[in-house]
């Protein structure tokens, strides 16, 4: 019965489709966005300092909550296959279930007993510190399996930081041409599981390490991704294209 649906990304209005009896002409992609004056690089380093992060080192950081939607265990255990000379900063908390959260302790336990330098931060952070931890990444890593539109990749990319993001959902529709995308072949139900779990992990060290060896491609996409956040998914594109919407169904009536 509504005039209009507003999907995120173009990845949600296809499940849309798919999944409901909606008329196609009524929904509407507008994406989510952020405030880019908000999330932008700071050079305070406290929030490192606090959580044990060693400010002399590279760290490939990953935000986000305990979950299989955000395939934070396949990250972990990628971290097997990094490079070497750089920290794993996990800043991951709120398990959804006690079963996910001893998988990732037991995970965590296991990648560093092979490898120094990983960091979880199990608490919540403040936003303050959350953009801090954004700025000093040299990478910031985005493994979910189902994600509507990955809004944390737009955070990372107006701290200036370069992306590596799984390729699901809406994450390429935020990440563009600005990051490495990691393609994973799933499951066709929920919860949408890679088919091959090991792999997913192996091409997402892959991406990391290709990153964080090559210091001009970091820059290059690192600016192209504020620059893209900029054009595209600030507050104030975001709302005027929404006010548009409101305003067209209003002459309609």
């Amino acid at each position: 019965m509504a005039d209009a649906v507003i999907a995120v990304s173009q990845g949600t209005k296809d499940d849309v489709l798919r999944l409901f009896d909606v008329d196609p002409a009524k929904v509407h992609i507008i994406y989510n966005g952020i405030n880019p004056d908000q999330y932008q690089a700071t050079a305070s380093t406290a929030a490192l300092e606090k959580y044990g992060v060693d400010t002399s080192q590279p760290y490939v950081l990953f935000v986000g909550r305990i979950t299989r939607q955000k395939g934070i265990t396949h990250l972990v255990r990628a971290i097997e296959h990094f490079d070497p000379g750089f920290q794993v900063v996990l800043c991951a908390g709120a398990p959804d279930t006690p079963e996910i959260a001893e998988e990732m302790k037991t995970a965590v336990a296991e990648a560093s007993a092979q490898r120094e330098g990983v960091i979880w931060i199990e608490e919540m952070v403040s936003k303050p510190e959350i953009i801090e931890l954004y700025s000093h990444a040299t990478v910031f890593c985005c493994p979910s399996i189902y994600e509507p539109f990955g809004i944390i990749n737009l955070e990372a990319m107006a701290c200036g930081t370069a992306v590596v993001a799984s390729q699901v959902g809406g994450i390429p529709e935020a990440v563009g041409d600005c990051g490495v995308l990691v393609p994973v072949e799933q499951m066709d139900v929920a919860p949408f599981e890679p088919t091959d779990p090991a792999k997913f992990s192996r091409d997402l060290a892959a991406g990391v390490n290709q990153l964080m060896a090559d210091a001009a491609q970091r820059d290059k996409l690192a600016a192209a991704g504020r620059q893209r956040v900029l054009d595209m998914f600030s507050w104030t594109s975001i709302a005027q294209q929404t006010q548009d919407l409101y305003a067209s169904l209003v002459s309609k009536s």
